[in-house]
């Protein structure tokens, strides 16, 4: 336990050093001030928590402040603790209710979708399924190759087609060939970033339509892959896809490398959808699934 706590703590120094290393400075032995909402909000904006939220943590304190009595900004840590606490929600238990599960992963390019892909497809191996990939990135040859790579380190298949070949087609071949095959779950990457003829969205929908007609109920799930380093800016990509293909969670990559941690807190606010996993290194172990607790203490660089 003390490992997987260090491994956050580890994971998310940036967001630590960069945003809330400032609160032992801002919440020390000190009275209240106007001052310390100033910097507190400065600071939590700072860390991409988002503006409402901010100002939701913010109002949530001073009513503490008002019915509590606190008047030392250090006794505002704790509920700063908790307030932030509140605002996240563990993951589900992952249920593979279905056999073979479909799962459609989807995100622009450079989130680190394909990575993502090929990390879950070691944790997943490792754990006993059976898988397939579906290379149905078809526009990004690297996206490809960058699968089979990975499909031949872990003995898994990797459905693809010709390049620039229709995704729906290769979507489709992958459900089918899994389908056949009796896999426990079918992983499959889509394009982040189309030829200028076609609208991403629409791509993204008509695959998830194919899926669909090759196996009915399928896509089970619906995985969103989030550059942590863009902060806000993952979140208007977000509403999109969401909007376009129904997205069942969220996976942040790249949070070690990210100062934004704090944009959990908006994805599941704006958002309403978990997290399920997020990217604390560059080994595969390093995608690790969401834990709120340990989220909350790695950010305010707490045992």
């Amino acid at each position: 336990m003390a490992e997987l706590f260090a491994k956050w703590r580890s994971g998310l120094a940036k967001t630590s050093k960069t945003a809330f290393g400032r609160l032992a400075t801002i919440l020390g032995a000190t009275e209240i001030t106007r001052d310390t909402w100033d910097e507190l909000e400065t600071l939590l904006i700072m860390a991409d928590l988002g503006i409402e939220s901010t100002g939701e943590i913010l109002d949530s304190l001073q009513r503490l402040l008002r019915t509590e009595g606190l008047t030392r900004s250090d006794e505002l840590l704790s509920s700063l603790k908790t307030e932030l606490r509140n605002r996240l929600t563990s993951p589900p238990a992952l249920i593979w209710m279905n056999k073979p599960f479909v799962i459609m992963l989807v995100g622009v390019n450079g989130s680190g979708k394909t990575t993502t892909i090929a990390k879950l497809g070691q944790r997943f191996h490792s754990e006993g399924k059976s898988l397939i990939f579906g290379a149905a990135d078809t526009f990004r040859a690297a996206a490809v190759d960058q699968l089979q790579v990975w499909g031949e380190r872990l003995n898994v298949d990797v459905i693809s087609g010709a390049p620039e070949s229709d995704p729906g087609a290769v979507a489709f071949n992958a459900v089918q060939s899994g389908t056949a095959r009796g896999v426990d779950l079918i992983l499959i990457d889509t394009a982040g970033r189309l030829h200028t003829r076609f609208n991403l969205m629409e791509e993204l929908k008509k695959v998830n339509r194919v899926i669909g007609k090759a196996l009915p109920g399928a896509p089970h799930a619906v995985w969103l892959v989030l550059d942590s380093t863009t902060g806000q800016n993952a979140l208007q990509q977000a509403k999109a896809f969401k909007e376009a293909v129904n997205v069942t969670g969220v996976i942040l990559s790249k949070l070690d490398s990210s100062a934004r941690g704090g944009m959990a807190f908006a994805i599941q606010r704006e958002l309403g959808l978990p997290v399920l996993f997020v990217g604390l290194g560059e080994k595969p172990e390093d995608l690790t699934p969401f834990d709120p607790d340990a989220f909350i203490q790695g950010i305010l660089n707490q045992n």
